[in-house]
């Protein structure tokens, strides 16, 4: 059961959420710069950043920035060339400073972790409850965990789609933060409050699987190893493990997600519902269409899994063990 109050819950959950970005952020912009250094990249009018908590569409120049103190951070030259991951790593931090490796970070920070902190203390809580009902002291149960992450998600994503939102907004428009609230109040009079929500239906649709299957798996881990209060190292392996294996089965989902924001920066039409989306792809290329961009999704998820659920135990063992000096001074 939870021994932790919300807040340090909280306070657990948005450790992990800015050490994964801080983590995440630099590998991710070292592949978009390496994409960038190709001419055939920069006629895309859109490409997708993610940073291991959350994705981003960012809009390309069709020309190389020719102003890279003011330009955006994917269309700066670089004046060497890069060649390969290791190597963009020196060359950016030598030639722009080892700051520019963090370029894009602050939406992430600034969506993403209430996002994160609302999402994993929730889960606590729901599970807390549920574990009354499905578990016992010798039996216990990952549907508990299941459960909660899918309702948990659920809610998070209700919460933050007004958010997420504006910064889609205010990404494709490239309007400031003084001229929110009157896209908003434009945006509700014109449809209604209910508008705020648009995109609601395919984000649940891609999440909440992923949520239910990852915490399943990680309660099932935990279980199996005799982990109820885990080390750092099984977390660290259990995170990736579990994200691996939700990040595979949900790829489909997540590859129509992809195609519908990208239809959306493009300007274009609606293709249809998730499931005629999903029938088309697998009727014009089969089972790979479905499961394209597995290798890079692991890539990004595992990692990304592994040093939030990490990260996230390891503060809770923090507060737990400070909370036991405490009671003992007392």
């Amino acid at each position: 059961m939870s021994d932790l109050s919300p807040v340090h819950q909280m306070i657990s959950s948005c450790t992990g959420a800015v050490i994964t970005s801080l983590f995440m952020t630099p590998f991710d912009v070292v592949k978009v710069r390496l994409q960038a250094q190709q001419r055939a990249e920069l006629s895309r009018t859109c490409f997708l950043y993610c940073n291991g908590l959350m994705d981003h569409l960012c809009k390309c120049a069709p020309s190389i920035c020719t102003n890279p103190e003011h330009g955006a951070w994917y269309e700066r030259p670089v004046p060497v060339h890069l060649n390969g991951t290791v190597d963009a790593f020196v060359k950016i931090s030598k030639q722009e400073g080892i700051q520019s490796l963090w370029s894009g970070l602050s939406p992430t920070l600034i969506v993403a972790v209430p996002n994160t902190v609302i999402y994993f203390t929730t889960y606590e809580q729901l599970r807390t409850v549920f574990q009354r009902h499905f578990s016992s002291q010798d039996n216990p149960s990952s549907l508990a965990g299941g459960m909660a992450g899918g309702l948990a998600r659920t809610w998070a994503v209700t919460v933050v789609s007004p958010f997420e939102l504006i910064r889609t907004k205010m990404q494709a428009s490239n309007i400031s933060y003084s001229e929110v609230t009157k896209v908003l109040r434009t945006q509700v009079t014109n449809s209604g409050i209910q508008s705020l929500w648009r995109g609601w239906v395919p984000t649940v649709l891609r999440d909440v699987p992923f949520s239910v299957l990852y915490w399943l798996t990680y309660e099932e881990q935990k279980i199996l190893m005799n982990q109820q209060q885990p080390t750092f190292e099984f977390t660290l392996c259990a995170g990736a493990i579990s994200g691996g294996i939700a990040g595979t089965l949900t790829l489909p989902l997540d590859v129509i997600k992809t195609h519908r924001q990208i239809e959306l920066e493009n300007g274009g039409k609606n293709s249809g519902s998730t499931k005629h989306m999903l029938k088309e792809i697998y009727r014009r290329q089969g089972i790979r269409g479905l499961f394209s961009g597995l290798v890079p999704r692991l890539a990004k998820v595992m990692p990304a899994c592994a040093i939030m659920i990490s990260s996230y135990e390891y503060a809770k063992k923090v507060f737990r063990h400070h909370r036991q000096q405490l009671a003992v001074e007392q």
